[in-house]
């Protein structure tokens, strides 16, 4: 199976074929992937070198001309160190286009600290009017690219190396799905956290609902998944920083007693770096470390 970068890299290229208001912007991350395109597009598809700040800056710039810009490095490049950029640029001019990152939390530890990005959704989530897709499989991130693509509005979509088995479908609404009923509490699994979820919840009394956007917060399904509970016991797993959708899942609860448990990447820097499955570990994010924490919290 291809990799979600891989899958992003070929539907790039193929909408850069099909529609002459596609800009691409790169800064060196991914650019051999796109030799081609940048041969066939030498005006739409640009890379500025290791020049973040510039990324955005040219990204947004593009859309002022009416352009639909693609603004791809890895996500603490794209998110992290260009903030103000991403802030400014796309934000306070009001102008649209789709940031895709690759590396997500800790895909590639030997990059060290530098390269890993679990407070990009939390950062993002200051900014008013992005949309944010957190795909679990390249086939997802394939149908919420090509979605983001069509559109005029600003889009974050989060890529990993982490995927689940296979693809759920993808909605328009970018609501969350049910995969599994049950009478206890609800667990809602983030993107590439669905496998371990399901795993960690088997045999559990609990509802688990999968979500390939988070932002905006699909608060509706939550309370739909809740029903008629006098009470609710909500546990939300992202692949990013812990705790970055409590506060939206409080808000779609305010009328009801509830309890909301967030699990997702520590804030404390590992600095024994290994591998992406010893940080998945160390993080409590494996099949065990989940049962363990999600049963307790929901009397399990």
């Amino acid at each position: 199976m291809d990799t979600m970068r891989d899958r992003f890299i070929a539907t790039t290229t193929r909408l850069l074929d099909e529609d002459p208001q596609l800009a691409l912007v790169l800064a060196e991350i991914s650019r051999d992937g796109f030799d081609r395109a940048e041969r066939t597009h030498p005006h739409r598809v640009v890379n500025v070198g290791i020049r973040e700040q510039l990324l955005i800056g040219a990204g947004a710039g593009m859309a002022l001309t009416g352009l639909r810009p693609i603004v791809h490095t890895f996500a603490s490049f794209l998110v992290e160190r260009p903030f103000e950029q991403v802030k400014l640029d796309f934000g306070h001019q009001g102008v649209g286009g789709v940031l895709v990152s690759a590396g997500a939390s800790y895909d590639w530890p030997a990059g060290g600290f530098t390269h890993m990005a679990p407070g990009d959704v939390a950062l993002l989530d200051t900014l008013d009017g992005w949309t944010v897709h957190v795909p679990g499989h390249p086939d997802e991130a394939e149908a919420l690219l090509r979605g983001a693509a069509a559109g005029d509005d600003r889009v974050y979509v989060r890529l990993s190396l982490q995927s689940n088995d296979r693809a759920r479908p993808v909605g328009g609404t970018g609501g969350f799905t049910t995969v599994r009923e049950g009478t206890g509490g609800v667990v809602i699994a983030v993107g590439p956290m669905l496998d371990n979820v399901l795993a960690a919840t088997e045999g559990l009394d609990a509802t688990v609902l999968y979500a390939t956007t988070v932002r905006p917060f699909d608060g509706d399904g939550l309370r739909r998944a809740v029903g008629d509970r006098p009470a609710a016991d909500v546990v939300i797993v992202e692949p990013y920083l812990a705790g970055t959708s409590t506060a939206a899942a409080n808000d779609a609860l305010t009328a009801l007693p509830h309890r909301i448990l967030g699990l997702g990447v520590a804030r404390a820097e590992l600095r024994r770096y290994g591998q992406m499955d010893e940080h998945l570990t160390a993080h409590g994010l494996d099949p065990l470390g989940l049962r363990q924490r999600i049963g307790g919290f929901l009397g399990h």
